[in-house]
């Protein structure tokens, strides 16, 4: 499995430059609130996902002042050999990834090299939000695991942009539009087959996760809602093509995907307390862990930024005793308050490390 040794961080966000080498088991990262502890776990994120975990631009990421950031990680990779990966981004948008000194063709042939997991506070949108933060997640998951799946979504959204561009055309040419609704009906059934799949592997340990970290006796579930379960895409899109022409959009497809959570049959987002809530979407976020670290035979690096908030200390200690079995591998883990921390790991293993974050800067302890 992939184990980051150590990494260099330039100019990104309150980082100036630091050069931090990191546990193979367990690192925790304390520090008062806006030091910069999150900003670390995003740039271990950035040299995975080319993107920060948040749904920002990059351009908040450069440091103030500065008009480009470089990220470069040294990574004991499965066959047991050292592989540096290097992520340059500049103000005018354009970003380089290499790996051993030699550019990717195309950025996003590095998804899936360096799988990774992240549960932050902000995965609250997921639950108090819209479809887009839902899909999005599902997406970086199948993206992650499945190059085919990526690389269709892409194509799939690319379409999608020309079709909504003719339509906002007084007389857009009905007869292109018929060829590209097929390609896109092309496209969108197996990303629907994918996202059906996942969906259906995912329940039963969110389940699982739930039950053992809340102890409660409530019955999650995630239900998947698509167009697509009404009939192919291209008879939907030629049934609804006079309103997507008033709209000036496309008003039907797999953009619209949504997935639904649930507690006891009713919406997690209006039924379900801040702590249920977290409690669901770090069993969430576990459960697509377990089925990463499946699909790959070795478990995805594990950031866990801030989970401790909302939760009591039993389910601390449940979420802990999960983590650091030897199923896991390596896990980043912040937290401004240090005595909690590590009064928890320190009975759990001897192999970890412990750094302190000041105003950007790093210190091992």
């Amino acid at each position: 499995m992939p184990v980051l040794e150590k990494i260099v961080i330039s100019d990104f966000r309150n980082i100036e430059l630091q050069e931090l080498e990191f546990s193979p088991n367990i690192n925790c990262i304390s520090g008062n609130n806006g030091e910069g502890k999150t900003n670390l776990l995003d740039a271990i994120h950035y040299l995975s996902m080319t993107k920060s975990a948040f749904a920002t631009s990059d351009r908040f990421s450069f440091r103030h002042g500065q008009d480009e950031f470089s990220l470069l990680g040294t990574y004991k990779m499965e066959n047991g050999l050292n592989s540096r990966f290097a992520l340059k981004m500049n103000s005018k948008g354009e970003k380089k990834v290499r790996r051993d000194d030699k550019p990717y063709s195309r950025v996003s042939e590095h998804i899936g090299v360096l799988p990774i997991v992240m549960v932050s506070p902000s995965d609250i949108s997921m639950v108090s939000e819209s479809g887009d933060e839902r899909r999005r997640f599902v997406n970086a998951v199948l993206s992650q695991m499945d190059a085919e799946y990526m690389a269709a979504l892409q194509q799939y959204n690319r379409l999608l942009l020309q079709r909504n561009k003719m339509l906002k055309e007084s007389d857009p040419d009905r007869s292109f539009m018929e060829v590209l609704d097929m390609r896109m009906a092309t496209l969108a059934q197996p990303i629907h087959e994918k996202r059906r799949n996942f969906v259906e592997s995912l329940k039963p340990i969110v389940s699982e996760y739930y039950a053992a970290l809340s102890g409660g006796s409530e019955k999650v579930d995630i239900e998947y809602e698509s167009d697509l379960f009404k009939g192919p895409l291209d008879q939907l899109l030629s049934a609804s093509i006079e309103k997507d022409r008033i709209l000036k959009y496309t008003s039907t497809g797999i953009q619209r995907d949504d997935f639904v959570f649930t507690m006891n049959g009713w919406p997690l987002r209006r039924h379900g307390s801040q702590g249920q809530q977290k409690s669901f979407l770090v069993s969430l976020k576990f459960a697509q862990y377990e089925i990463m670290k499946k699909n790959y035979g070795f478990a995805p690096l594990l950031l866990l930024d801030d989970v401790f908030d909302k939760l009591d200390m039993g389910r601390i200690s449940n979420l802990l005793q999960m983590v650091s079995g030897s199923d896991f591998g390596q896990i980043f883990i912040t937290d401004s308050n240090k005595v909690r921390m590590s009064g928890i790991v320190d009975a759990l293993t001897q192999d970890r490390a412990y750094f302190e974050t000041l105003s950007g800067t790093f210190k091992k302890i």
